[in-house]
């Protein structure tokens, strides 16, 4: 690091650091009550630490020329963060300008990464590297065709996407994070992240699934 120019150290550090951060207050959200102030003053900070984490992300990949494959990390991470916000806010499939123009920037990324791939180099396992490739895709598409729902029967799908993207969000800048500081231990540092997340997802859905049916037989049984 020592040969690094001071603004490089500079933003290495910024980035790291926020990358803690980020990662701490993803922690309090998850384990706070959803919905709560704590979860949704911590859920907000999340969000900001992760913007300054992609933006020195991206300063490091376009300026500093680093690892180019952090580039997909950070647009999967800060994408992810993105939409689970804006789904959250928004709670409905209505099209919005904005949202589809980052969509679109998103996925020229990864193709731009995908077509220079040879090029920029394997530094991480090429399995790790489609993977998070094929993820960023699959969510991109799916937030594009989305809109396609009608919105009778879009409901409440709205709060499954944010659980299923806000912990994306964090499994991805944790597994930037293992894989970064563990290279001895690849893959498994890098793909045990996203493992953990996808089975907290699928416990966070059910639960929350499970107490809107809850919800909804008890309207139904005081209105008979």
């Amino acid at each position: 690091m020592s040969d690094y120019t001071f603004f490089h150290q500079t933003n290495i550090i910024i980035h790291v650091g926020s990358g803690v951060l980020a990662l701490l207050l993803g922690l309090v959200a998850l384990s706070t009550k959803k919905g709560g102030r704590a979860h949704r003053k911590s859920g907000l900070l999340f969000l900001l630490f992760l913007a300054i984490v992609v933006t020195t992300g991206l300063l490091g990949v376009l300026v500093f020329n680093v690892n180019q494959f952090l580039l997909v990390l950070t647009i999967l991470s800060g994408y992810n963060g993105y939409s689970g916000y804006r789904v959250i806010k928004n709670k409905s499939n209505i099209p919005k300008t904005q949202d589809i123009l980052v969509a679109f920037l998103s996925l020229g990324s990864g193709i731009y990464f995908l077509h220079y791939m040879e090029s920029i180099g394997m530094i991480w396992s090429p399995v790790i590297i489609y993977a998070t490739l094929g993820f960023l895709f699959f969510i991109i598409s799916y937030d594009l065709l989305r809109y396609l729902i009608p919105p009778k029967k879009y409901g409440k799908l709205w709060l499954y996407e944010h659980i299923y993207k806000m912990i994306a969000a964090f499994t991805a800048l944790a597994a930037a994070a293992s894989g970064t500081l563990l290279p001895n231990y690849k893959p498994y540092s890098q793909f045990l992240p996203s493992l953990l997340g996808t089975l907290l997802t699928v416990v966070f859905i059910v639960y929350f699934y499970r107490k809107s049916r809850v919800g909804q037989n008890e309207i139904t049984k005081r209105q008979s």
